[in-house]
């Protein structure tokens, strides 16, 4: 008669993949280049920061525009 730790060992044997997926855990190929994408993501920090305020900059430029127009008409 099979024990339940080798049924269960067996099973999830079989089903790694599907219990990896419902699970949403990490794998070792996962872990493997973390550290490579956390330093891409952060050299993209002042890259955001710069667009940010340079897009932050001409939204209050076109807002000063707008309202000179407005006060054209």
């Amino acid at each position: 008669m099979i024990s339940m730790n080798s049924y269960l060992n067996t099973y999830v044997d079989r089903r790694m993949q599907a219990v990896v997926d419902e699970w949403e855990l990490s794998t070792r190929a996962d872990l493997a280049d973390l550290v490579r994408r956390l330093d891409a993501l952060e050299q993209e920090i002042p890259r955001c920061t710069a667009f940010e305020k340079s897009a932050g900059d001409r939204l209050t430029a076109l807002e000063a525009r707008a309202k000179k127009l407005k006060g054209r008409t």
